[in-house]
């Protein structure tokens, strides 16, 4: 199977046009808590097999398996998926022993790890209303199934969703705490999305979802979005499944060697679906305004660091945000950009969300730091929408009203479309059927940057 898998890749492989990488998924599910990551190979250099749940459970392990074949000239990275299904043990304080998380157990991971992967079809894990009660938007397509795990003693209970340690965000202000008691930030990542589609495709559109598991939710009945005539084989509930996720990279060329340094340096993105484009620089030395995307990229790579980078303070200026998105052309229009903050100071961790771009000429309130609503509707007898609001791009250079030069803390960016409907509702209307009352009808896609780190100076 590895080698059919290998020989799969090599064939489609076309350099320039269409970019395959070697790959498979280590599984470990320990006491039912998801730990599961997806290993990618840098070129066509691969071990005789690839290291399994099977000889460890344990992904410090699979780290020192990486850190060996790199040795022996095999590049590899790690990007953990399915956060919010570990039950929190995908972003502990401490190593798999119990021990206290110390700079050469955060060196380690940062080095094979330096991605995650926040959305998927399994819900999205970038946080949760119970993590981030003051984030309006933190309940998108949350997967509320909650996972029962087997104590010690050999009972059973359930973890309810929203722990900490399986949530990106929470992940990041954890790095922060961390780096702060032991010298190592462990959890130093970018951002990417994925399907982890199991039927050789991407279902990422709304109005065309098909589902994940094939014959286990590959009909409307099966997911649940209409009223069923016959159960599902399925024992979970695939209607809080979503239609998400890509990955965006910016590389310089479309080629393995490109695409995967710049995995290697975090200048990626994930979207919900949607090909929406976001771009996203911190420095010092932006104009206040920049009129086109290209003085936009070539104002970010010449003066600060683009996303998935890290910005040294200056003591005497704040730095500025460059803060760029574009629509999907074949999907709704843009209704806000905002940029999301996680800092930390004596009192512990902290996050705030700040809208930095509204679309339809509206700007932000200077104390609420939200944009007004433009009225954007869907109707969803039909999932028409409103064609006359929203934005093809939204951009801004934006500078922290909070910042504070001696505190440490990092940025990233998140785009956000019009509402449309969700594919459930695009389920029920083909059937005839009202929407499932269970999930919300309508969804608003969006986009993640990678953050940026913003270091205090010495």
């Amino acid at each position: 199977a590895w080698q059919a898998n290998i020989e799969a890749a090599e064939r489609h492989n076309k350099p320039g046009e269409f970019t395959t990488f070697i790959a498979y998924e280590y599984t470990s599910t320990p006491d039912g808590a998801n730990l599961h990551r997806n290993i990618i190979f840098s070129g066509n250099r691969v071990p005789n097999a690839p290291y399994g749940g099977d000889q460890s459970l344990n992904p410090e392990e699979l780290w020192d398996w990486l850190d060996t074949i790199r040795e022996e000239g095999i590049e590899a990275l790690a990007i953990p998926h399915n956060l919010n299904w570990s039950i929190g043990r995908m972003f502990e304080k401490t190593d798999w022993a119990g021990a206290p998380i110390d700079s050469a157990y955060a060196d380690q991971r940062a080095r094979n790890e330096p991605l995650v992967e926040i959305t998927q079809v399994k819900g999205t894990s970038e946080t949760h209303p119970l993590l981030s009660p003051n984030d309006e938007w933190a309940g998108f397509e949350i997967w509320k199934l909650s996972r029962t795990i087997t104590n010690e003693d050999g009972t059973t209970s359930r973890v309810p969703g929203g722990t900490t340690g399986a949530y990106a965000r929470d992940a990041l202000r954890s790095g922060l705490d961390l780096e702060r008691s032991s010298g190592g930030n462990p959890y130093n990542f970018g951002f990417i999305g994925s399907s982890d589609g199991h039927d050789a495709s991407s279902p990422v559109e709304e109005d065309q979802y098909f589902g994940k598991l094939g014959l286990f939710d590959g009909s409307a009945e099966a997911r649940g979005s209409v009223k069923k005539t016959a159960s599902s084989a399925l024992n979970v509930e695939t209607i809080e499944w979503g239609a998400s996720g890509l990955a965006g990279v910016w590389a310089e060329e479309n080629t393995r060697a490109s695409i995967y340094e710049a995995l290697r340096r975090k200048e990626t993105f994930a979207t919900s679906g949607p090909r929406i484009q976001v771009r996203f620089f911190a420095g010092y030395d932006f104009p206040s305004e920049i009129n086109t995307l290209a003085d936009a990229v070539a104002q970010g790579y010449a003066g600060g660091v683009p996303m998935g980078g890290e910005l040294l303070g200056r003591s005497d200026q704040a730095p500025r945000f460059l803060v760029w998105a574009l629509r999907d052309p074949r999907d709704s229009w843009l209704q806000r950009v905002q940029i999301v903050k996680g800092w930390i100071d004596e009192e512990g961790t902290h996050e705030r969300v700040f809208d930095v771009a509204c679309s339809d000429g509206l700007t932000p309130d200077d104390k609420t730091h939200r944009c007004p609503t433009n009225d954007a509707t869907v109707d969803v007898s039909d999932c028409s929408i409103s064609l006359d609001k929203g934005d093809v791009e939204l951009k801004t250079v934006w500078v922290d009203p909070t910042f504070d030069p001696k505190i440490r803390s990092f940025y990233y960016m998140r785009a956000l479309q019009n509402p449309t409907c969700r594919w459930s509702t695009w389920d029920a209307i083909r059937a005839g059927d009202a929407p499932n009352a269970r999930v919300p009808a309508t969804i608003q896609e969006r986009a993640w940057s990678s953050p940026i780190w913003y270091t205090p100076p010495v």
